[in-house]
């Protein structure tokens, strides 16, 4: 009977223990396990071309009108990954002959859609740099009529300048918000907008004015003469200064560049 017993005693301290190992495997693999992987991505330059952007509504596309020929196609922005996608050519209307000081508003930025929106000139940094860059303008040579008549003491005047853009980059720290180009068309304004290190990434819209700033335009017999302008954007003309019943033009060249220690 005690030999009994003991079998039994030794069988139910063998199952504790069996038992024992196995409630510890279990606990051993609900265990979590862990192991970490890497995650990696690489961006580069983008070379493609950058199409206008709404300057009221940034990132939205646009197809702007030329409003000196609005039949013509808009051409296509600068190549390479720092690029000047587009700036409005300016026309300031048809004008008659005055014997006074006058000031003439630009026509505003038409779009397709029939909109217009402010002039405005667009930039896009896409380098992946971020090493900077500035926007200047000139005027190529004074008013000059299709016969050849200078319109001295014309003077092209830009005001209420601003920048508009979705980028999260830091904006570019220099923005003139207004100037004019010399009356000689030999001026060169630097650093209408400037970018440095570290600012600048992606596209920006330079434009003068907001919508506010624009207005339906009127003949004189008060119908509507099928554009708008902008107060934003002005050209002076001396009363004094001799002007022909022709069209008189000028143009202008905008230049987009790498900060020089960057180039």
């Amino acid at each position: 009977m005690k030999k009994f017993k003991i079998m039994t005693l030794s069988a139910l301290l063998l199952s504790a223990v069996v038992l024992g190992n196995s409630t510890n495997t279990f606990a051993a693999e609900e265990t979590p396990k862990t192991r970490n992987t890497d995650a990696v991505t690489n961006f580069t330059a983008n070379e493609e071309k950058t199409e206008p952007t709404d300057p009221t509504d940034p990132g939205k596309p646009i197809k702007p009108v030329d409003p000196t020929d609005p039949d013509k196609p808009i051409e296509p922005g600068t190549d390479g990954p720092l690029s000047l996608d587009y700036a409005s050519a300016l026309d300031f209307g048809s004008n008659k002959i005055s014997t006074k000081d006058e000031v003439y508003k630009a026509k505003a930025q038409k779009l397709e859609d029939g909109r217009f929106v402010p002039n405005f000139a667009q930039v896009s940094d896409t380098r992946g740099t971020l090493k900077g860059w500035t926007l200047g303008v000139k005027q190529n040579g004074q008013f000059v009529s299709t016969s050849g008549k200078v319109l001295t003491g014309a003077e092209i005047k830009f005001s209420n300048g601003t920048l508009a853009s979705i980028s999260e980059s830091t904006a570019p720290g220099t923005v003139k918000a207004a100037f004019s180009l010399t009356p000689d068309g030999t001026g060169v304004v630097d650093k209408i907008v400037e970018a440095a290190d570290g600012q600048g990434g992606g596209t920006w819209s330079y434009l003068f004015g907001d919508v506010a700033g624009i207005t339906e335009a009127l003949n004189d017999d008060g119908s509507k003469a099928g554009y708008s302008v902008t107060d934003s954007i002005t050209l002076s003309v001396p009363g004094t200064t001799d002007k022909l019943a022709e069209s008189y033009s000028t143009s202008l060249t905008w230049t987009l560049s790498s900060l020089p220690a960057n180039e």
